[in-house]
């Protein structure tokens, strides 16, 4: 489970550092090929998120996972409704997508069963979601170019953040799977003693 935990975040966070490279290499980038690079983003990170959900054992986990997946689902869906939205109007759906995505990555962080890191590692995330939410909500008049950088440190931080937890785990796993070899030698050199 740890695996499959550790591979889905590492495939989220490089996917979340390429799009928030792309932004900032590029921040001249239109707000459609911003819509539609945010709608590539937000689709990519449901399925992950829903493969997360079907991993996991416990059901108050899988539900967090699935919401969610269902609110990056549907804030993709929208970005490519209205491709040609002003700057304003995807300011603004960004930011509702960051703020309701803190809402969500905070309960899951007090709710879930995990290590204490995991649950700091959900409640940080949700904090961050809810500054870089604010952020767009105070300044909706910004442009495309701003919200492209703003939108690629985000995801350069946020990935970063990710496929470092992503790293831990698998090393967590790595000791994990190697304890019962390490138990069954200690008994064999028990009790040839």
């Amino acid at each position: 489970m740890l695996k499959s935990l550790a591979n889905s975040l590492i495939l989220r966070g490089l996917l979340a550092v390429g799009v928030g490279l792309v932004a900032v290499v590029w921040p001249e980038v239109t707000v459609l090929a911003l819509g539609v690079m945010f709608a590539v983003y937000a689709f990519a990170s449901a399925g992950l998120r829903a493969a997360q959900a079907f991993g996991s054992r416990t059901a108050k986990p899988a539900i967090g996972h699935l919401l969610l997946g269902l609110v990056d689902v549907i804030g993709g869906v929208i970005a490519l409704a209205w491709p040609g939205a002003t700057a304003i109007v995807l300011v603004l759906l960004v930011a509702g997508w960051a703020i309701t995505t803190c809402v969500i990555e905070i309960v899951i962080g007090f709710r879930s069963a995990g290590d204490a890191r995991t649950r700091v590692m959900f409640i940080v995330g949700g904090l961050f979601s809810v500054v870089f939410g604010a952020a767009l909500c105070a300044h909706p008049d910004m442009g495309a170019v701003s919200l492209a950088l703003l939108f690629g440190l985000f995801n350069l931080v946020s990935g970063t953040s990710m496929l470092v937890h992503g790293i831990e785990l698998r090393s967590v796993d790595a000791k994990l799977s190697s304890l019962p070899e390490s138990a069954g030698t200690r008994e064999r050199v028990h009790a040839a003693a």
